[in-house]
């Protein structure tokens, strides 16, 4: 008598389940919540946010350095000349306006 040898039905499904698994798992590392592409992501930006905040700073500074300029310990009256002409529209009595 001859006996057949098939592949074990069990053998099979565990190399499936296994491969699906890994599958999975391989997926889910690269291009999951915590994976590589999103990490890539984070990186950028977060260096996006950092150029965001040395730009705020400075501006922040130029700002702190106009209301120093301003304050009643130490007048700058050209600054003080600047300001009152942009925002109030002030102009001298000897100058000339054109329109």
């Amino acid at each position: 008598m001859t006996r057949m040898n098939r592949p074990n039905l069990g053998v099979f499904f565990f190399f499936a389940v296994a491969f699906g698994l890994s599958a999975y798992f391989t997926f889910a590392a690269i291009q999951g919540d915590f994976g590589l592409f999103r990490r890539v992501e984070i990186e950028a930006e977060s260096a996006t946010l950092h150029a965001d905040l040395s730009r705020l700073t400075s501006e922040i500074r130029q700002m702190e350095n106009l209301t120093h300029r301003l304050s009643d310990d130490y007048l700058d009256l050209d600054l003080l000349d600047e300001q009152a002409r942009s925002v109030l529209g002030v102009v001298r009595s000897d100058e000339l306006v054109i329109r």
